[in-house]
């Protein structure tokens, strides 16, 4: 029996922000070892879920150490690094050695010696496994893919979907090509070509544009079996590291003549396209102002909720979750029948709590981390309604049929706004996240939640329309508001550049 090994490390950071990450921070997302994986993950529609039925299907033994899964914040801590990586690492010696990896990293973790964390465990992983093993990642399309990874790597895969729908088909790719090679029947290598550019393809929106043009042309060339596997991604421009940026990374058969010349011709035509329409961008921005305006002017009789999407201060990009400019302009609005997802604010709850439900307090909260980027605290009176324990079970397209655990939470309505507090920061990914602590979202005439664009699988399909809200937090797309020290100058779009190559 085959002996693969397979584990998550995953962080998107946010080097702008002062929040560390800790160990802890992953223990408080998904944060699993040994066996537990096993009770967590399978039968579900998540990465590991569709590992553990392609071992089931190949006859390997899974090697499972560790998944750690931190929401994004900041700059990740070497003692969590290092443990982590230790986890997988040993698993190896624990296990007599292995004959194949399966990873599932995210691409654009940040660590405080390491500013390719991914590339530094795969260097790793491969001194130890040896350049026969073969190993295949699946990333997030939003990750800064290095020449570090690409050399100590097999196959690179990506995400094809913005929301990321299919964690488990990637997963299913990834263990097909380890197969055959485990086979002898395939040889696969990776070619890399990147841009001087922070940002592009629309910031990975696959609903159309030249993100889901060139994710198409690539998954046709896998279909037709030109290359086993095409992965665009857009990159995570909030990262101040030398390798930021878009990239496509193509997973070619070394044994077939001419393969390698294929991919890179493949690869450079991809990122001529990406440079070519680096100013596409598909969204119009509102003020937090004019979404509640919008609102207001809506809400009699209101068949279905406007979505208002709080994109730059998303958790899911390493946002505070704290920022209170549009919960400002909605309770200034008088906005009824509303509710909010989420306020990040501990010290709230827990005086909700020791007010108890049904009281009516007034809250200071809100604008804790950086009051300068989306909004200060606010000060409101209102009505604690409910008190959580955080548990919820993801059933929709992001969730998959998995536990997420928010932390102690709480409803406080302020008017005719019902605001969601949590405790694990986290981003507006599933329905749950509402019904969870009462709140029916599909009755209410508008819908507030702290996304850039996941939230759309789940909240798009009840919405009567969308609209998406810049309130100057820390995810923000106007780059030159940040102080960048460390890319790669000139480069696009904080420069004019002359030659994208960068050769």
């Amino acid at each position: 029996m085959r002996r693969v090994l397979c584990a998550v490390m995953a962080h998107e950071t946010n080097t702008f922000s002062k929040d560390l990450t800790t160990l802890d921070t992953f223990k408080r997302r998904d944060f699993y070892l040994g066996n537990q994986i096993a009770e967590v993950r399978r039968g579900t529609r998540s990465n590991f879920g569709g590992s553990f039925e392609a071992a089931d299907k190949f006859g390997w033994q899974l090697i499972h150490p560790i998944i750690a899964n931190a929401n994004p914040s900041g700059t990740v801590t070497d003692e969590a690094f290092e443990y982590i990586c230790g986890q997988i690492l040993d698993a190896v010696d624990q296990a007599g050695g292995v004959d194949a990896v399966l990873l599932h990293l995210h691409g654009a973790m940040v660590v405080d010696s390491h500013h390719d964390a991914e590339g530094e465990l795969l260097r790793r992983l491969r001194a130890k496994v040896g350049p026969k093993v073969p190993i295949a990642v699946t990333l997030d399309l939003h990750g800064n893919i290095t020449p570090l990874m690409a050399e100590n790597a097999n196959a690179l895969i990506a995400f094809k979907t913005y929301p990321h729908i299919d964690q488990y088909e990637r997963a299913w790719q990834g263990a097909e090509i380890l197969e055959r090679a485990m086979n002898g029947e395939i040889e696969p290598r990776v070619l890399l070509a990147r841009r001087r550019m922070l940002a592009g393809l629309d910031m990975g929106r696959t609903q159309g544009g030249p993100m889901k043009e060139l994710v198409d042309e690539g998954t046709a060339l896998e279909e037709k079996g030109e290359q086993l596997s095409v992965s665009v991604f857009a990159g995570f421009p909030h990262a101040d590291i030398a390798d930021v940026g878009p990239s496509v990374a193509i997973a070619y058969d070394a044994k077939k003549p001419g393969a390698e010349a294929s991919a890179r011709t493949t690869a450079e035509r991809f990122m001529d396209r990406c440079w070519e329409t680096r100013d596409y961008a598909a969204l119009t921005f509102l003020t937090p102002e004019q979404a509640a305006k919008k609102a207001k002017a809506e809400e009699q009789g209101a068949k279905a909720p406007l979505v208002i999407a709080d994109y730059t201060d998303n958790p899911g990009g390493g946002g505070y979750g704290d920022t209170t400019a549009l919960l400002k302009a909605m309770v200034d609005a008088d906005l009824q029948n509303a509710a909010f997802h989420a306020i990040c604010d501990p010290e709230a709850i827990a005086e909700g709590a020791k007010a108890g439900v049904g009281s009516t307090i007034t809250l200071t909260f809100g604008g804790k981390w950086d009051p300068t980027k989306g909004g200060g605290p606010l000060t409101l009176t209102g009505k604690v309604r409910v008190l959580t324990d955080g548990e919820v079970w993801a059933y929709g397209p992001m969730g998959g049929g998995v536990r997420r655990e928010y932390g102690p939470s709480m409803v406080f309505r302020v008017g005719g706004i019902d605001i969601v507090f949590i405790t694990n920061n986290g981003q507006a990914l599933d329905l749950a996240q509402y019904t969870a602590v009462g709140i029916e979202p599909t009755r209410k005439a508008t819908l507030a939640v702290k996304s850039m664009h996941h939230f759309r699988a789940a909240f798009q399909p009840i919405s009567r329309e969308v609209v998406v809200v810049d309130s100057g937090s820390l995810c923000s797309e106007n780059f030159q508001t940040f102080t960048f020290k460390n890319v790669p100058r000139p480069i696009w779009p904080l420069d004019a550049v002359t030659d994208p190559t960068g050769r």
